[in-house]
C-alpha cells in the first residue's frame, strides 16, 4: 500500500468504560485520504467520547486508535496531537479576548493556543495565505472579542489548517450561529473541502442534516456506543438507519448539501 493509500485514521475494537458502563463498544472505523465523514448520533450515543480518543485524551479500556501510521499509548501522544486540526468549544472557550486572527492562527503554525513568541516574517506570509483561504483577510488584526461566531468559526478553522493536520475534526462547528451564519459556514465547508490546497481528510459531527455540506463522502452512524452503519453517504443516510440512531420515527429528505429530516408521523411532522 503506498503511503497515499495508507489510512489517515484506523480504530480497531475501540472500548471505552466508566464505571460498570461501558460507553464505547467495540467501534471498528477507518478513514482514507480525501474523505469528508459526518458523525451522527443522539445524544449520550458516544460522539464525544470516540473524539477524546482520537485526539488522545481519554485511554479506552480496549482496542486501538491510530493517526497517520502512528498509534496512541505506542508514540508521543503530545506530538500525536499536533497532526490533528480541531475547532471546538473547547477551542474557542480558551481564546483570550485580546488575541487576534493572526495571533490566533499564527499559534496553530507552532501547536499552541495563545502563542506569546515571535512570528517569522515566513510565519506572516504563511497566517496571510491561510486567512485567505478560510476568508478571514478583512479581519486579521481585530480582537476575538469583537469577533462575530460565524468568524471565530473560519479563524479556528484556519489556525486547525495552519498546523498542516493530516486529519480536521469539526466537532459541531455551527453551534450557536443564526441561521444565516449557519448557512454560510455550511458553504465555507463546502468550499473547504473542494479545495485544492492538499486540504486534510476532515471528520464533521452534527446533529443537523443541513449541516452536512454536499462534499461529504462518508458517514458514521453511532447509537449507544456502537456503530450502528458505517460507509458511503448514499448507504447511510435513509430513513431506517436515523430512526434507529435517534429512537423515533424519522424522514430523510432533500439533496446533498441541502438535507431535511422530518420527525414523527406524516400528519405531525417537525423538521429540523
Amino acid at each position: 500500500m503506498s503511503a497515499s493509500e495508507a489510512p489517515v485514521l484506523e480504530v480497531s475494537g475501540l472500548t471505552v468504560t466508566r464505571g460498570e458502563t461501558r460507553i464505547l463498544r467495540g467501534i471498528d472505523w477507518r478513514i482514507l485520504p480525501g474523505e469528508m465523514w459526518t458523525i451522527l448520533g443522539a445524544n449520550g450515543s458516544g460522539k464525544t467520547s470516540l473524539l477524546n480518543c482520537l485526539t488522545g485524551f481519554l485511554t479506552p479500556a480496549a482496542g486501538v486508535v491510530s493517526v497517520l501510521g502512528e498509534t496512541y499509548g505506542r508514540t508521543d501522544w503530545t506530538e500525536l496531537r499536533k497532526k490533528i486540526g480541531m475547532v471546538s468549544s473547547g477551542v474557542r472557550q480558551r481564546i483570550e479576548e485580546e488575541e487576534t486572527p493572526r495571533e490566533i492562527i499564527g499559534s496553530g503554525l507552532y501547536g499552541q493556543i495563545n502563542f506569546w513568541g515571535r512570528f517569522t516574517a515566513a510565519d506572516h506570509v504563511e497566517i496571510e495565505s491561510i486567512a485567505r483561504k478560510v476568508k478571514c483577510s478583512p479581519m486579521l488584526e481585530r480582537p476575538w472579542a469583537v469577533l462575530s461566531q460565524g468568524e471565530r468559526q473560519r479563524v479556528l478553522t484556519g489556525r486547525a489548517l495552519a498546523m498542516r493536520p493530516g486529519l480536521l475534526i469539526l466537532d459541531e462547528p455551527c453551534a450557536g450561529l443564526d441561521p444565516v451564519a449557519r448557512a454560510q459556514f455550511v458553504a465555507f465547508m463546502e468550499t473547504l473541502a473542494k479545495a485544492k490546497f492538499g486540504g486534510p481528510a476532515t471528520v464533521l459531527v452534527t446533529h443537523h442534516l443541513e449541516e452536512i455540506p454536499a462534499a461529504c463522502t462518508h458517514v458514521l452512524a453511532l447509537r449507544e456506543g456502537k456503530v450502528e452503519a458505517v460507509g458511503p453517504l448514499g448507504e447511510v443516510l435513509n430513513d431506517a438507519v436515523l430512526t434507529r440512531i435517534f429512537h423515533a420515527p424519522v424522514t430523510v429528505s432533500g439533496t446533498p448539501g441541502a438535507w431535511e429530516l422530518s420527525v414523527g408521523s406524516a400528519s405531525r411532522r417537525s423538521v429540523f
